[in-house]
């Protein structure tokens, strides 16, 4: 029997070499497992029908010749976002709108995963085109945290987190537009990586907000997520914004003494949980254990990231959902009209979150309002990028909590969308700056009905994904 609990990809992987159980066979424990506790959860939207065959695939790539191979993704099971396409199968953003729609083509990061002989188990929950931090706005109901039934899985790739962290996959993929990795898995208790922008290709992402968005993994170990973004990450023809090779040019983390910079102010903040701070603080102490200098600095002008982001990512989501008309693919709703058929399809296929997105960034893109706001949150974002890049010719990584509080309960924030805003406030200024941040699970706070992960956030300057590696390693050592 297989314990799918104790399983790591790397563990996994040095069983499958030694032959100690096959892909068919670990397959299908974490199918059984998908079965014993989905159904509490809902992390899965859909199960895939050809699981089988894919890990008869996989194990075919097992020969003689490669037998002790690395290729520790060959046979490791994966859960996917909704909103990444693999082709052939439904991806419907967790939308009304896009219900049925088969992807005709596979995202470049799935080719990738393909080529390395990794099974796709199903798509996984998230909120509605990626706008939120709960999976509560998703249109097939909320996923709930595995850890503590009664609280959210964070979003919007809560159903990314809730597979990993209910051991219902070993890794899984989601997208990060402003914290939407990081944050559930710090409420789910795993590791979740936001990869530099351009780092990983962008292609078969439905994108929410171009040039925030980015697809990174979540996994149980810094190692397991270590293992998957070097797989995923690379140069693609097809992706506008995926950086040349010779640009990506991280070398740090080859250094012998870590520093690391904490902003006391924004981290100290009203508001933030005094659980989230005994931990932030235990895991400094952790680091400093280790060797790693901790220096206090000052970065005057995060605090407006948040506001910077909420004017710009409601704006490229408002261009970017406009190709949703019901007319070439999608939900159409007949209503007499060409005009009428476009506002019943929209308003009827578009949850309550969408809306307001769209309706907000449309706003802000208006012709009286775009100087006022658009503008203004492009210029705050460049002041932003420019302190980033300061700070770190003083220090190799910045570190905050991912999140200011633990897990909220389903539905405690549900009348009010700026409370739930205010959760991506440590994790928005790693996308407005476009740097890589890590999230580890760092202690668990006890709640009514269980205990509630808490996680530490590592942002570290572009294309530093290692050095992020190296520390959060640093900070598993507490466990």
């Amino acid at each position: 029997m297989i314990d799918v609990t104790t399983l790591t990809i790397a563990k996994a992987a040095e069983h499958l070499r030694k032959g100690d159980f096959s892909v068919s066979e670990l397959v299908d424990a974490y199918i059984s497992r998908i079965d014993e506790r989905n159904g509490d959860i809902n992390a899965y939207l859909e199960v895939f029908d050809d699981i089988k065959a894919q890990a008869r695939a996989a194990e075919a790539m097992f020969t003689q010749d490669d037998h002790e191979s690395q290729a520790l993704l060959r046979g490791i099971p994966f859960a996917v976002k909704d909103n990444i396409l693999i082709k052939g199968k439904i991806a419907s953003s967790a939308s009304k709108i896009l219900e049925h729609y088969r992807a005709v083509y596979d995202a470049t990061v799935i080719k990738k995963l393909k080529r390395e002989g990794a099974v796709f188990l199903g798509r996984v929950n998230m909120d509605e085109f990626a706008m939120g931090s709960s999976t509560e706005n998703s249109a097939f109901g909320v996923t709930k945290n595995p850890r503590n039934l009664q609280y959210v899985s964070g979003g919007s790739s809560g159903g990314s987190a809730a597979a990993v962290a209910m051991d219902g996959a070993l890794a899984a993929l989601g997208s990060d537009t402003g914290g939407s990795i990081r944050q559930p898995a710090a409420f789910c208790g795993v590791v979740g990586l936001k990869p530099t922008y351009g780092a990983v290709s962008r292609y078969g992402l439905m994108a929410m907000a171009s040039s925030l968005d980015q697809i990174g993994p979540l996994a149980k170990t810094v190692e397991d997520a270590q293992i998957i973004f070097d797989t995923i990450a690379g140069f693609d023809d097809n992706d506008s914004t995926s950086v040349p090779e010779e640009k990506r040019n991280g070398k740090r983390h080859t250094k012998e003494r870590i520093v690391v910079g904490v902003p006391i102010d924004f981290v100290q903040k009203e508001g933030v949980d005094e659980n989230v701070l005994q931990f932030f603080n235990k895991t400094l102490e952790t680091l400093k254990e280790n060797g790693v200098e901790v220096r206090e600095i000052t970065l005057p002008n995060l605090s407006y990231a948040l506001a910077a982001y909420y004017i710009i990512m409601p704006a490229e989501a408002s261009t970017n959902l406009a190709r949703y008309d019901g007319v070439r693919y999608g939900m159409h709703i007949s209503a007499g009209d060409v005009i009428r058929d476009y506002m019943q399809t929209r308003g009827e296929g578009f949850g309550r979150e969408v809306r307001r997105r769209i309706l907000l960034g449309t706003h802000v893109l208006s012709s009286g309002y775009y100087d006022a706001y658009y503008n203004k949150a492009v210029a705050v974002r460049r002041v932003i990028e420019r302190e980033f890049a300061r700070a770190f010719e003083d220090v190799d990584a910045i570190v905050t909590p991912t999140t200011p509080t633990p897990a909220f309960a389903i539905g405690e924030k549900s009348g009010n969308p700026l409370e739930v805003y205010l959760a991506d406030i440590f994790t928005v200024p790693a996308n407005i700056a476009g740097i890589p941040a890590l999230s580890v699970p760092c202690g668990e706070a006890a709640k009514e009905g269980g205990v509630l992960p808490v996680g530490i956030q590592l942002m570290a300057p572009h294309f530093e994904e290692q050095l992020l590696f190296r520390i959060g390693k640093l900070v598993e050592s507490n466990k």
